[in-house]
């Protein structure tokens, strides 16, 4: 999910973590190594083919 920045994100346990960037895309599957912010985990990784 595209968000325009700057941004402040409150997470479940209280904490929150800004990003002054002037858009910003936030996780929402859970897999990104950096949540909230998202990290392109969700796609799915494909063996590149030899020629």
């Amino acid at each position: 999910m595209l968000v325009e920045g700057p941004v402040e994100v409150v997470l479940d346990d209280g904490s929150s973590v800004v990003s002054d960037r002037f858009s910003v895309a936030l996780c929402v599957c859970h897999r990104s190594r950096s949540f909230p912010w998202c990290d392109t985990s969700h796609r799915g990784r494909t063996k590149r083919r030899s020629v």
